[in-house]
């Protein structure tokens, strides 16, 4: 459903079609937040599951660029091996420097841009943040609960995404995954180690029409788990990568519900899980366990090694990886 935005500030109108060369990929060809759909999976000795809505944009904010809190450089991480325990669940890892949880989510300090005060800017960042803590962060939805906060943010004339997600939850597949907005994981299979996420990731904003706020978050969640028997001791490590392109828009301008968002592009990158799991979970493998009762897994992995705390990786279509691709990350 398309409508055109009149140029008066005194009417209430409808999301602006944005011209070429913002909306890059096939992802854009439809401003309702559906994207072109692609499943790339790679697992093996901890599997890794690329999950696409769209192509990666990289937003350039015309000079309006953030602070980097946690960092984006291209330092290779060198943390020394060590087992992860119960009591150091990040041991060996480079989420060992990551911040806890949603402290790791530090949006740049709001500042107006073009037509768009710095009010709405940090309207706009603040309501990007909430809705990742919502998705990645709340227990409830990591306990595979239904993520009433985060699917309240959403915009109400985003009625497609709306729907397919919704299907999602509710009957969980390849084509409708709720895995690519939501970190979700089976409570009867495994529980979160000592409560605390690792998070590191930078977020951006430009104006990229009169009274419509683009936000761009790039973050990485570090989950702990381990299994639910409370005589496990073992620990695996699940690393997402959300890449997520939000819009806010101005409802002064515009026929929009105040408070809400506009999810228009989002690609999840998940290292360690099964690479034939389509519940609507994120499945880890452990450390020297033969995983499908006890057999050997042959799932055909003959997909890249990748590294997921890599995140200079670029995720976007141009890469090449084909669609239903299993490989195997090089750590957790």
């Amino acid at each position: 459903m398309t409508r055109r935005p009149s140029g008066k500030t005194s009417e209430k109108n409808t999301p602006p079609q944005y011209p070429e060369g913002w909306r890059t990929g096939p992802a854009w060809r439809e401003m309702d937040g559906r994207a072109a759909r692609r499943r790339r999976i790679l697992g093996g000795a901890g599997a890794v599951l690329v999950l696409a809505m769209g192509a990666v944009v990289v937003v350039d904010p015309g000079g309006v660029r953030s602070r980097i809190p946690g960092g984006w450089g291209k330092k290779k991480d060198t943390t020394a091996a060590a087992s992860a325990t119960l009591d150091h669940p990040f041991a060996g890892s480079p989420a060992e420097e990551y911040a806890d949880g949603a402290a790791g989510i530090v949006p740049p300090e709001a500042a107006a841009v073009g037509e768009s005060s710095k009010e709405q800017v940090a309207s706009a960042l603040k309501l990007t943040k909430d809705f990742l803590v919502a998705a990645n962060l709340d227990p409830a939805t990591l306990r595979g609960e239904r993520p009433a906060a985060a699917l309240e943010l959403i915009e109400p004339g985003q009625e497609k995404l709306i729907a397919r997600v919704k299907a999602g939850l509710d009957k969980p597949g390849k084509e409708n995954d709720p895995l690519t907005l939501f970190s979700r994981f089976d409570p009867n299979e495994v529980r979160i180690v000592g409560g605390t996420v690792k998070t590191r990731g930078r977020m951006t904003f430009a104006e990229r029409k009169a009274g419509v706020v683009a936000v761009h978050a790039d973050y990485t969640f570090v989950y702990p788990l381990t299994k639910k028997d409370k005589g496990s001791r073992q620990v695996a490590r699940t690393i997402v990568r959300r890449i997520m392109d939000t819009e806010v828009f101005d409802p002064a301008r515009f026929k929009v519900v105040p408070g809400k968002l506009s999810v228009r592009h989002h690609v999840v990158d998940v290292g360690n899980t099964t690479c034939d799991a389509d519940d609507g979970f994120i499945h880890p493998a452990f450390p020297k366990v033969k995983r499908h009762h006890g057999k050997q897994d042959e799932t055909d992995r003959s997909g890249p090694a990748v590294d997921p705390y890599d995140r200079d990786r670029d995720l976007s279509e141009r890469d090449g990886t084909r669609h239903e691709e299993c490989g195997t990350v090089t750590r957790t």
